[in-house]
């Protein structure tokens, strides 16, 4: 059987980068499942997202990186474990190992009937029926076909951006990461019409030859009709 010389060598270059990468010793010194925690520490820090007290919901949270950091920020004391001032539901389509202090749903978050049970664990603290902070780290396998994978892309940003909408406080954020490519545009374009502000983000954790970026939009322009203002 011939092996791909050329593959095995990238391979073993991305691994050597891996393991002597700065944020990948960090996140293993800090506790982090992966180093994605750096990502959002600094969009979080930039723009002060996340206060004690908030509900925040993290869609394709796996391996559970941002949920640690979120649910270390929501913590009076900082900490990965005890009390915790707030609330996080995460959900993911592949199976997470717990986090202290965070609602775990598994399932396709393009199911209707996900969906609503994300809904429903929502609505079963009526202190929290409302989200402060919505986090999508959502990606789908890509196909290697640029316009495939622009669309799939575009879809599970587009579905966050919708789940926003209906669920977040009218002065609530979206983070959302999505990739630089034909869909880039609408897409920045979909988070202007919803909210009033909105950044782009090439956090420091991102690798440099990644095409992978982060939009955030803070505050919502039109909530739609159908959402019943809670609280």
């Amino acid at each position: 059987m011939k092996v791909n010389t050329q593959s095995k060598k990238v391979n073993k270059a991305w691994l050597n980068d891996h393991v002597n990468d700065t944020y990948v010793k960090l996140a293993q010194k800090e506790g982090y499942r992966a180093r994605a925690a750096y990502k959002l520490k600094e969009i979080d820090e930039t723009l002060g997202l996340i206060r004690p007290g908030d509900c925040v919901v993290d869609l394709g949270s796996v391996p559970g990186a941002w949920s640690q950091y979120v649910r270390r920020k929501l913590s009076p004391s900082g900490a990965a474990a005890g009390a915790l001032n707030g609330r996080i539901v995460a959900l993911d389509i592949l199976p997470m190992a717990p986090v202290e202090g965070v609602v775990f749903i598994q399932g396709d978050f393009r199911e209707p009937e996900v969906l609503q049970q994300l809904e429903q664990t929502l609505r079963a603290d009526k202190g929290f029926a409302k989200v402060d902070v919505v986090l999508s780290d959502m990606a789908p396998n890509l196909s290697g076909i640029d316009s495939a994978d622009a669309a799939r892309i575009a879809h599970l940003v587009e579905l966050a951006v919708d789940f926003a909408a209906h669920h977040l406080k009218s002065e609530g954020a979206l983070v959302v990461k999505l990739f630089h490519g034909g869909a880039y545009s609408p897409l920045v374009k979909l988070f202007k019409d919803t909210f009033k502000v909105v950044k782009s983000f090439k956090p420091k954790a991102s690798r440099s030859n990644s095409s992978e970026t982060f939009l955030v939009g803070m505050g919502l322009k039109i909530r739609p009709q159908t959402v019943a203002e809670v609280g």
